[in-house]
């Protein structure tokens, strides 16, 4: 049976790497000059979070829910890259009429995009195609194909910007992750500057490890051999040695914008606390060699 995300919408993972895909696109849109977001793996776009799959493993509770409780028993305000991301998840909600829908990906995306934006959203799946072009309507570029193999078809865009989201189901961990690294690659070596975010699941910390201690090892330089920035962000909510399931969240981003580590020290641990209130998990922000971690 094929990857269905309706499962998982709204977890903790959904969470952080939704906040993440914003405050990158903030990152961006500080120049005036437009670019393109390219999601290869988009999923349907907006999912209900009162139908069966959804309600199965109630996976929203601790995710999107458990968020919005935190924030709305919190005595302060909200640090700005949550405050942002649940503002457009509530105007999603009011526009469409419906209070149990959550947003994937590309329509938080559309959301943050300017009229100088692109977007363009793949999808391989037949079903979960046509509902993604449903709910983004005209305003982006739909297309149902292999989003590994269409890389080299959008890069590079027009613009000469461009973010790249690249979110596998990881059905087969091995081999995902395989061709995880060769589009790292492929997308670099047609544009250098691209922003490439990572989703990466954490089921066994020694397994994530050695995975991003083997792509350090091979990681791309720019025309020139000019170093290619890394930013590493993990959130998790469970012990990283636990082999129970998805312990956590990572995110592998090449060239992120000015100052979002920075911003992201800030705003992570306060996600963090609101996640996980059992404290049995984490997060870590690590740029190159330099590591703010708290357990």
């Amino acid at each position: 049976m094929k990857y269905r995300h309706a499962f998982h919408a709204g977890n903790f993972a959904d969470v952080h790497k939704h906040v993440t895909l914003l405050a990158l696109l903030r990152g961006l849109a500080r120049k005036d000059t437009g670019f393109l977001l390219l999601d290869t793996h988009a999923g349907r776009g907006l999912y209900d979070l009162g139908d069966a799959d959804a309600r199965k493993g109630n996976e929203a509770a601790t995710g999107i829910t458990r968020l919005e409780a935190f924030l709305t028993d919190a005595d302060r305000p909200a640090a700005t890259e949550l405050a942002d991301y649940l503002g457009i998840v509530q105007h999603i909600r009011s526009e469409r009429r419906d209070r149990r829908c959550y947003p994937g990906s590309p329509l938080l995306g559309l959301h943050a995009l300017r009229p100088q934006d692109r977007a363009v959203f793949i999808e391989t799946q037949p079903s979960e195609h046509a509902a993604l072009r449903a709910a983004v309507g005209k305003h982006a570029t739909v297309e149902c194909a292999d989003g590994f193999l269409r890389l080299a078809n959008w890069l590079p865009p027009r613009e000469r910007r461009a973010l790249v989201l690249i979110d596998p189901p990881y059905e087969e961990t091995a081999a995902d992750f395989r061709a995880v690294q060769r589009a790292l690659n492929e997308t670099l070596r047609r544009l250098a500057n691209a922003v490439v975010m990572i989703w990466y699941p954490i089921k066994h910390g020694r397994d994530t490890d050695q995975w991003l201690e083997r792509l350090a090892l091979q990681w791309p330089t720019a025309a020139g051999g000019a170093a290619i920035p890394c930013l590493v962000t993990e959130l998790w909510v469970h012990p990283r040695d636990n082999r129970a399931g998805l312990n956590g969240s990572g995110l592998l981003i090449a060239n992120p914008p000015y100052l979002v580590a920075e911003q992201m020290r800030l705003w992570l641990p306060e996600l963090h606390r609101a996640l996980d209130p059992a404290r049995t998990g984490g997060w870590l922000v690590r740029e190159s060699l330099a590591v703010t971690s708290a357990p």
